[in-house]
């Protein structure tokens, strides 16, 4: 049986205040849960209704029942494996190949989504905004499928951080050099932008080019979703 007090921690994490405090995050569903436990990140503790899963990770994992699952679980309709995880100290950046910069992505289901392309394409730094949505959010860690695992989850003064470096800065635009005609290094800055706005003022100052995603279909559309973009331009930074 979980206890009032486990109850009342598990969903106050569906707060950033508090997962910043208790520096603890929770993931539902039986794969993402079990990748996590595979993974660097430390366990702090799995609930669980299969007795199998519960017997296979026994000192981690604790058997309860659907009626407890539902009282601690964000779903409407809980999958039966929920996992509460330490949140891992960010590692130093490599910039010895590209890195992904996200400028104020507000939207949960992007950024899950652009940190499964960072692990698809090999990106392992990806930095954000301060203002960029939290990683730790139950709805990108559901979107990410495991793949926040993988990838070094790092939150700067954007301005600050890109004004600090050696490595050239492309920004995704509207308008700018057509990404097929670029010459793309081995290595650098992809810069993408908030949803509705962009890339920001303080951050276009710093961009050294503009790259764009032609549009070939009649002009209907204003603009790609942002983690498409992200998948297309990334798919051209690892075939340069």
């Amino acid at each position: 049986m979980v206890g009032k007090s486990q109850i009342k921690l598990i969903k106050s994490l569906q707060q950033k205040k508090v997962r910043s405090q208790q520096q603890l995050f929770v993931v539902e569903g039986r794969k993402t849960v079990e990748e996590l436990i595979n993974s660097t990140i430390k366990t702090n503790k799995i609930y669980t209704t299969n007795e199998e899963f519960a017997l296979a990770y026994n000192t981690i994992s604790e058997l309860i029942s659907s009626a407890d699952l539902k009282k601690i679980s964000s779903l409407a309709t809980p999958n039966g494996y929920l996992g509460v995880f330490e949140i891992p100290k960010p590692k130093k950046i490599n910039f010895d190949d590209w890195i992904l910069v996200l400028d104020f992505v507000q939207d949960p289901g992007n950024l899950g989504t652009i940190i499964r392309l960072c692990d698809w394409f090999g990106v392992r730094s990806l930095v954000c905004s301060t203002d960029t949505v939290d990683c730790y959010n139950p709805k990108v860690l559901q979107a990410t499928m495991g793949s926040i695992s993988r990838i070094n989850m790092v939150y700067v003064d954007l301005p600050e951080f890109l004004e600090t470096t050696n490595l050239p800065i492309f920004g995704a635009f509207m308008e700018g050099e057509v990404v097929y005609k670029s010459n793309l290094p081995k290595k650098g800055i992809l810069v993408m932008g908030n949803e509705a706005n962009g890339v920001s003022d303080k951050v276009l100052n710093v961009i050294n080019q503009k790259i764009s995603i032609p549009q070939f279909g009649e002009k209907t559309t204003e603009s790609l979703n942002v983690a498409t973009a992200t998948a297309i331009l990334l798919n051209e930074i690892r075939r340069a």
